[in-house]
């Protein structure tokens, strides 16, 4: 009695519950929980009276061991529902996290990357390459940046290459973050021996449509020669 009429309706009760804090309590559990809670306390109320009356209760009822199952299959699935609920609910946000996370720091890796990446035989190539990462308001203010000057260094043939030495988020949250990005740059010009920095940027990401877009790209400190 103690198991199949006490201890089992408590704990699918207590099942029920911690679903519904698992969810934040939305308005359709809250009508099944209480359905399926009324219906709970009715039979436990039905096992005291029988109990009372003919001194006999389902989980004492030598004639109903399927009735015993099917309790004990509601509390069980009651049980299960509520880790499987509790383990995904408190699990999504860190993979949310981990996930936008990497996401931020590829994009922003390959958008700085681009910005110090230049080739007079291609010139609007790595510019294509950044400005498809950004938001579009800001993707056609950075060609038109952008593009008078790779006329000059196209002209003067330099080509330039930058490698990602590191790259880590200095803020994220649901809808932005800032991924600051270190590369190794080379520049190159025909005639003279080639010229490497290193280049620090901070870039600036949003999510306004679901998706992360770069929307701006700023140095953090002037580049020092190495040589």
């Amino acid at each position: 009695m103690l198991a199949f009429d006490i201890a089992a309706p408590l704990v699918a009760i207590v099942a029920l519950l911690a679903i519904g804090s698992f969810l934040d309590w939305p308005l359709w559990w809250v009508s099944v929980c209480s359905i399926l809670g009324l219906l709970i306390v009715e039979a436990m109320i039905v096992n005291a009276v029988l109990w009372r009356r003919d001194r006999v209760t389902a989980g004492t009822d030598d004639d109903g061991p399927g009735l015993r199952l099917a309790v004990v299959a509601l509390m069980t699935g009651l049980v299960a529902a509520a880790v499987v609920v509790g383990y995904t609910r408190l699990t999504l946000p860190d993979r949310q996290l981990n996930n936008d996370a990497q996401e931020v720091v590829r994009l922003a890796t390959a958008v700085s990357e681009a910005t110090a990446t230049f080739s007079p035989q291609d010139p609007m190539a790595s510019i294509e390459r950044a400005a498809a990462l950004m938001a579009p308001a800001q993707a056609e203010a950075f060609k038109a940046n952008f593009g008078k000057s790779t006329e000059d260094l196209a002209r003067k043939r330099i080509s330039a290459q930058a490698q990602t030495i590191s790259a880590g988020v200095e803020a994220l949250g649901t809808d932005g973050a800032n991924v600051a990005v270190v590369m190794r740059g080379t520049q190159s010009t025909p005639g003279q021996a080639p010229t490497r920095a290193v280049l620090a940027l901070r870039v600036t990401l949003g999510k306004p449509e679901g998706r992360w877009v770069v929307l701006d790209v700023a140095p953090i400190n002037t580049p020092n020669p190495q040589g």
